[in-house]
């Protein structure tokens, strides 16, 4: 790179950093970009935000169907397994014509899948919008695919879910929210339950029912970010989505009972790193409340390299490799994590214990008032310092559409963490780092983990 264009891109990312940074110590938005939005008849949102990059945009469709949404005992595993059926192509456009067009526009797609939704995004070439449209309208509304091509997906998530599972940190992850979740449906991984993994390849009549029951509109929101206009966004989502028909599917989700006792999930392991994760139980997602902001701020100051607990545990002691965590942001109320690499088997109880020690002196003792703010302040310039691509900007909005259907919900989260007092750290500490809310999940080469 020579240096007339370095210059321009240090000016670029500068002047982009000020700007939310600006922004945000005013009170305003973070987010320094119109997010407009537009509801077709049908339901389907559409999203746009001009973003200064010539030529170049990113398209994104966020899917409001997770592994949350599947509630049908023996029939978990089918989000997961759509992000990959949906590029085994249809009738216009078969896998290796929609791969072929993909690089003649000189463009990428591909998707993921978590509890609360799965994303399919694509960046190119902003002149060829209108073929990103008409490519992704077919294959959402017209997936066609055979017995033999669902099988042959079905044994390649089986294997994937087999190579996965190899990993003692897949297994601990699967029977902690196994065990933490009795009713949820975040009793189950992304990847679904083994037995139903399995069963999968003869689940085809099944498959057509999940598809059309959450790849309808009103599940859907198209976000468009970069060299584009509004005008000629909403015209192509019209054109190439407007017939998209409706469904009327409401999956009902049960109610998770309050956890009323610690719980424990062990994985024996000899050979492999001792692991301790505290999982206890959080809110789910809200732009409202300053409950999630308080408790990510809250594990941010608790476990960042600086704090007594990791300075003691990692670097005087030396029983711990690492020391992290913090809350999950999700629809429906789930676990605020704490993971910790434990040298020693011997070590986990007394890693556990400063741990504990560490988050109830935090109900007690407010937070230092400029660590609080330094902490707001690395955060709103970490974000800033992210917003450097029409993807990224992208993947930061379809977050907050999954959670709750809204891309704003993105600057009033924000505003929330500004307004985040000491007292309303200490409030959190106390009401959900509880014991009736813990599970206690461990990896060590013993038959139990010796762990209370």
């Amino acid at each position: 790179m020579n240096k007339t264009k370095l210059f321009s891109l240090l000016v670029l990312c500068c002047t982009l950093v000020s700007g939310v940074w600006a922004q945000g110590q005013s009170g305003d938005k973070i987010l320094p970009y119109p997010i407009q939005q537009k509801k077709l008849a049908n339901g389907l949102n559409v999203v746009t935000v001009p973003f200064n990059s010539p030529g170049l945009a990113a398209f994104y469709i966020v899917v409001r169907a997770g592994s949350r949404e599947e509630v049908e005992p023996g029939k978990t595993g089918f989000a997961h397994f759509f992000e990959h059926m949906m590029f085994r192509g249809t009738e216009k456009y078969n896998t290796k014509e929609y791969e072929a067009v993909l690089k003649s526009i000189g463009a990428s797609a591909n998707a993921n899948t978590s509890t609360d939704r799965t994303v399919y995004h694509m960046t190119g070439n902003a002149n060829m919008l209108e073929k990103m449209f008409e490519m992704e309208g077919d294959r959402f509304q017209n997936l066609k695919y055979s017995v033999h091509d669902f099988k042959t997906e079905a044994g390649a998530v089986k294997g994937e879910y087999t190579k996965n599972s190899a990993s003692p940190y897949s297994q601990l992850n699967e029977l902690v929210y196994s065990t933490a979740f009795k009713k949820h449906t975040y009793s189950h991984t992304t990847m679904g339950f083994f037995k139903d993994v399995v069963d999968m390849p003869n689940q085809y009549e099944y498959s057509k029912v999940f598809f059309n029951r959450f790849y309808r509109p009103e599940y859907a929101t198209i976000v468009v970010v970069g060299d584009v206009k509004q005008e000629e966004v909403n015209r192509l989502a019209q054109k190439y989505f407007g017939n998209w028909k409706r469904g009327n599917y409401q999956p009902k989700i049960e109610t998770e009972a309050p956890q009323k006792e610690t719980r424990f999930a062990h994985v024996k392991q000899a050979g492999f790193p001792p692991y301790l994760m505290l999982g206890y139980k959080g809110p789910a997602f809200s732009d409202k409340s300053k409950e999630l902001p308080a408790l990510d701020l809250m594990t941010s100051i608790l476990f960042a390299p600086t704090s007594e607990l990791y300075k003691k545990l990692v670097l005087q002691e030396q029983k711990v490799r690492f020391v992290g965590g913090g809350p999950s942001f999700s629809r429906d109320p789930n676990l605020i994590s704490v993971s910790a690499s434990v040298v020693k088997a011997e070590d986990l109880q007394y890693v556990k214990d400063e741990i504990v020690k560490a988050i109830e002196e935090m109900k007690t003792k407010p937070v230092d008032a400029q660590k609080l703010a330094d902490t707001k302040s690395n955060n709103r310039y970490s974000f800033a310092m992210g917003m450097d691509s029409p993807d990224a900007i992208a993947n930061s909005l379809a977050r907050f559409i999954w959670l709750n259907g809204d891309p704003e919900s993105i600057n009033r989260i924000y505003a929330l963490y500004d307004q985040v007092t000491p007292q309303d750290i200490m409030a959190v500490a106390k009401k959900y780092f509880v014991n009736t809310g813990l599970t206690i999940a461990t990896i060590s080469p013993n038959d139990q983990g010796g762990v209370k």
